[in-house]
């Protein structure tokens, strides 16, 4: 299990950095989309990139694991509330509803709450 949560950890992250730095333009084309104002957007592309590290780090840093996984699936939890506000088709829902299932996977690990 071990090997498993860091995998997810890794995919997470390099998900959420790709996103954020090679695609940032979709991300803006997007949060336009949402009615969020560009501050909003910053806001949560530097969450997400300061906890996409975090769980890098918490590779070798465990401690760090628990609360970063939470966070950043408290931030796909949004993610799809805005998708659902704009009425989204489900195709644009699943890329922050796998990486909610994967941060929701990783702290229920670190939770103990998966063996």
């Amino acid at each position: 299990m071990e090997n498993l949560v860091i995998i997810a950890q890794i995919i997470l992250a390099l998900s959420v950095a790709y996103v954020w730095v090679f695609r940032f333009d979709n991300i803006v084309v997007e949060f336009k989309h949402y009615g969020l104002p560009d501050l909003i957007r910053n806001m949560v592309g530097a969450s997400k990139i300061a906890l996409a590290t975090l769980l890098i780090t918490g590779i070798w840093y465990t401690d760090l694991v628990l609360y970063s996984a939470l966070s950043m699936a408290f931030l796909m939890v949004c993610a799809q509330l805005a998708h659902f506000k704009v009425k989204n088709p489900l195709a644009k829902h699943l890329p922050s509803l796998f990486l909610l299932i994967l941060s929701l996977f990783i702290a229920g690990v670190y939770a103990e709450i998966i063996n």
